[in-house]
């Protein structure tokens, strides 16, 4: 991945021939033009875990027409940190009961989610051209 600064508070991050842009919003001098960094961070919790529960549909040949996730956080006002994400799947009426609980167990395969629970180190490092 390369992290390049795009003007005002925006950075870009190239990555696999992609350009995932990031802005900051206007109350913190940015433009708003692009989700935060932190916006995208919660949001592919949100679509990490749809990803398991649209392949687990998929694979089982369920229509996914009424399916969606939501995602409430729980924040520590004193550590401005969440600590909490409630991920509810959504299914309709016509979603197979006996597929219920293994649809969940799917959906917590998550790998952002894995990574959380057992994160990694992060290492910093100067490097002068």
């Amino acid at each position: 991945m390369r992290i390049r600064f795009d003007g005002g508070k925006r950075v870009d991050v190239e990555h696999r021939g992609l350009t995932i842009r990031t802005d900051q919003p206007e109350a913190v001098g940015g433009n708003g033009s692009a989700p935060s960094p932190f916006d995208l961070f919660l949001a592919s919790i949100g679509a990490c875990t749809g990803y398991y529960v649209l392949a687990f549909c998929q694979k089982r040949d369920i229509p996914t027409d009424g399916i969606e996730l939501s995602m409430d956080l729980t924040r520590n006002e004193e550590r401005h940190m969440i600590e909490r994400f409630d991920i509810s799947v959504h299914l309709p009426e016509s979603f197979p009961e006996r597929y219920v609980d293994a649809c969940l167990r799917s959906a917590a395969q998550c790998t952002v989610k894995k990574h959380l629970e057992n994160p990694p180190e992060i290492a910093l490092r100067a490097v002068k051209a």
